[in-house]
């Protein structure tokens, strides 16, 4: 017959072992939590040039709720800054293609300049549509310079539509979604200017 008291000292051991591994995953669960966040954010940002921003963009949001606009819906809005001054504003932006929805990240200077624009998620057709999703990205590029007033509203469209942009090869409906999208954005960012950038007369 088994002592208790080993039976006790097994009972501890185990419980401490149990506590060990407990105290281990939280650990191992907090740094891959932050791992994934930090690539996330890594992600999102390679649409800004580093060289542009030295804080971090998406720890200052300057938009709190969706908003839907006439072709797309905004879903949210971030502020990179540069020795405390506004360098660029970033808007995720969702808008439907031919087979989903497109998740694209906008960056637009205070000017108003398209600085550049990443696909974030994506389901449309593999070798058509889905090649928006390339990074880089060519024909996202071509946007790259554009404004609201450059060109103006109605040269926002693809040509076979009387506007001035190319379309991808056999993807003209994803093509026209991305473009009303950017257009979306840029429409969006001129006519609140003021509020997208204010956000840094505090910092």
């Amino acid at each position: 017959m088994k002592r208790p008291g080993g039976v006790l000292i097994l009972i501890v051991l185990a419980g401490l072992g149990i506590g060990a591994t407990y105290l281990m995953q939280i650990n191992l669960a907090g740094r891959i939590e932050a791992q994934r966040q930090a690539l996330t954010g890594r992600t999102l940002l390679e649409v800004l040039p580093s060289e542009r921003y030295d804080n971090q963009p998406l720890a200052q949001p300057v938009m709190t709720n969706p908003v839907e606009l006439s072709h797309s819906r905004l879903l949210g809005g971030y502020l990179a800054t540069r020795n405390g001054q506004p360098s660029a504003v970033l808007l995720r932006s969702q808008a439907l293609g031919y087979e989903g929805s497109i998740e694209l990240m906008i960056a637009i200077d205070p000017s108003g300049r398209l600085l550049g624009v990443k696909t974030l998620r994506q389901s449309e057709t593999p070798g058509l549509g889905a090649v928006i999703a390339d990074w880089p990205n060519t024909w996202l590029q071509t946007f790259t310079g554009k404004s609201r007033q450059a060109p103006t509203d109605d040269g926002w469209a693809l040509k076979k539509d009387q506007g001035q942009f190319d379309q991808l090869a056999g993807a003209t409906v994803t093509s026209r979604a991305v473009l009303q999208a950017i257009h979306d954005a840029l429409r969006y960012f001129d006519e609140h200017q003021a509020h997208l950038t204010g956000a840094s007369v505090n910092e």
